[in-house]
């Protein structure tokens, strides 16, 4: 049983002429050898149930896994593995061509989101995770409309369908700023359609506005003495501690978004110049200056940290399968920060707000500030005013019918 034996596992069926190179895989993605075996236990145990299923390889996709994996808990397996821990498993044998035979085609939907997609990153230069986001509203309308391809104009959708999508998610207690950004969302989508010929109306007349009023809040932040604490958390003496150290010294020193770290390469490091490069909306760079406390902090990391893995990525998972970290991660790993440092719980954005608000306090210009957090509206930069009590202090007026 998959977990409960030390011994090699021995692939029988149709993936047993995979074994070897499946194992090479699994060093190559960082894998212990005890955890390397325990996969090969579970290729093992699916390609037992192809065999006695009939299922070849190039028929397995992501809907046979949970088949086999039902199947299995039928069967009185204890520990049941997720779909997404046989992932791996599956981009390999693409990767190799096994999986390209017989796959079924997409249908129509998937092959309409699949050009949105290549449309989000070609043509508006969006970010993969920007790419992420506005696919994942297009799913949530192509799922509640009737969706079929039309005759003559493309897409049959109406602005009664429009509304009815509208009014579905206003009705889930989103967030204003959660629902605009939706709705701003379905607006590129429906910009999509149009462009592309598949609806003859630009249908983005149809979609309100939610009502939002700026400036009614102070920005969440840190005082300059709980940013520290953070930093002190990090125990530079383990693999751990000195990436968590690297992620929290660019988040709080030089005001980077989750994502912003996430996708930070090996080549946007230059070293010689000081500087760090940064890929942002629509393929626009900024170029940053490295501080000593930041290059010290990334090149111990660097040197003493960072596992050997392919990608090109600075900031990888410490666990098999070694891969890039994403943006919930980053931003985790300052909440696991706060914990350890006896702080209320905090995300990311929150030490972009700490440094914006430190800066104010210290007599910087607005559009200096907004320079160096990379803000092309100084409305929005405008925000950290707020945090300046002192300054308010002096040209606040009094209450009518009050003394000061």
């Amino acid at each position: 049983m998959p977990g409960q034996s030390a011994r090699i596992a021995r692939v029988v069926g149709p993936l047993s002429k995979y074994a070897d190179e499946l194992r090479g895989e699994l060093d190559r993605l960082g894998y212990a050898p005890g955890s390397a075996e325990n996969q090969m236990r579970w290729v093992a145990l699916l390609s037992r149930w192809m065999r006695a299923e009939h299922v070849d390889v190039d028929e397995l996709d992501e809907q046979t896994i949970p088949k086999f994996l039902a199947c299995a808990r039928a069967t009185g397996v204890r520990r049941v593995r997720t779909a997404g821990s046989l992932r791996w498993l599956l981009s390999w044998l693409e990767s190799h061509g096994a999986l390209s035979c017989s796959r079924p085609g997409l249908s129509w939907p998937d092959t309409l989101l699949a050009e949105y997609s290549d449309w989000l990153g070609k043509v508006r230069g969006a970010s993969p995770s920007t790419v992420r986001s506005y696919l994942y509203t297009a799913h949530l309308a192509l799922d509640s409309w009737p969706l079929s391809p039309g005759t003559g104009t493309g897409v049959d959708i109406t602005a009664r369908d429009v509304h009815e999508f509208v009014l579905s998610q206003s009705c889930r207690g989103l967030a204003p700023g959660t629902l605009h950004t939706r709705l701003a969302q379905l607006s590129g989508f429906l910009r999509f359609l149009h462009v592309q010929g598949l609806t003859s109306l630009d249908l983005t007349v149809g979609v309100p506005s939610v009502a939002r009023w700026r400036d009614t809040t102070v920005p969440p932040t840190m005082t300059t003495c709980e940013v520290q604490a953070l930093l002190d958390s990090c125990d530079i003496t383990t693999t751990a501690g000195r990436r968590d150290l690297a992620i929290l010294a660019l988040l709080a020193r030089l005001g980077l978004r989750a994502s912003d770290v996430a996708g930070l390469l090996l080549d946007d490091m230059d070293w010689r110049a000081g500087e760090i490069v940064l890929r942002g909306k629509a393929r626009h760079e900024d170029r940053l200056p490295l501080s000593v406390e930041v290059g010290e902090a990334m090149a111990s990391y660097l040197q003493r940290g960072r596992p050997p893995v392919g990608c090109r990525n600075v900031f990888v998972t410490l666990r098999a399968p070694l891969r890039p970290m994403r943006p919930v991660t980053i931003s985790r790993v300052v909440l696991v920060a706060c914990v350890r440092a006896g702080l209320p719980p905090a995300r990311a954005h929150r030490l972009r707000h700490a440094l914006g608000g430190e800066l104010v306090n210290q007599g910087v210009r607005l559009s200096a500030i907004g320079a160096v957090l990379r803000q092309r509206d100084l409305g929005v930069t405008a925000i950290y005013s707020k945090v300046d009590l002192g300054s308010l202090r002096q040209v606040a007026q009094p209450w009518p019918g009050s003394t000061r």
